[in-house]
């Protein structure tokens, strides 16, 4: 229900979700224009963090950006660290950005990194949060709930942003 309400409230986000994944799921690689958008999507409310973020991305060069994007999701299944810090080695991808573009690609797997997902699974964080092994640690945590409920990933994950967001207003 709440995954549901997400969908609803972020329509355009949830739209341009299923558009990236089933993009990067195709060409299972990314370009700085991708990356671009996975900026777009994650700060479009916030203009003055998507213009840094969005002036750091474009400094990758293309062919490393393919590189990484392309070892990283023709993995199987299994090395979280290694995907998580392979793609923050990218300009202007900071776990969290990092944390979308595994979603969009494999929402069965991945959640977004989001305090809003972490409190209700994990408490409350300390200053410094988004790291790659605190991204571990959620990930553990919420393949878990996932897997008692039989859903996806994502769909935990949604309905814990939406049920926070909901209940913090």
């Amino acid at each position: 229900m709440w995954s549901r309400k997400y969908d609803k409230a972020f329509g355009w986000q949830a739209q341009r979700e299923r558009e990236l994944g089933s993009k990067f799921r195709k060409n299972k690689a990314l370009s700085v224009k991708d990356l671009v958008a996975i900026a777009e999507w994650k700060f479009k409310s916030e203009p003055e963090k998507l213009a840094r973020a969005m002036e750091l991305v474009a400094r990758n060069d293309e062919e490393k950006v393919n590189r990484i994007t392309s070892q990283v999701l023709c993995l199987p299944q299994g090395d979280d660290t290694y995907r998580i810090t392979s793609l923050t080695s990218l300009e202007g991808i900071s776990p969290m950005l990092a944390s979308i573009i595994l979603t969009f690609f494999d929402p069965k797997r991945y959640c977004i990194f989001d305090l809003r997902v972490w409190r209700p699974l994990l408490g409350n964080a300390s200053p410094g949060l988004y790291t790659p092994q605190n991204y571990i640690r959620l990930l553990e945590a919420i393949r878990k709930t996932a897997a008692k409920h039989n859903l996806d990933v994502r769909v935990i994950d949604k309905a814990l942003y939406k049920k926070s967001l909901d209940e913090s207003s």
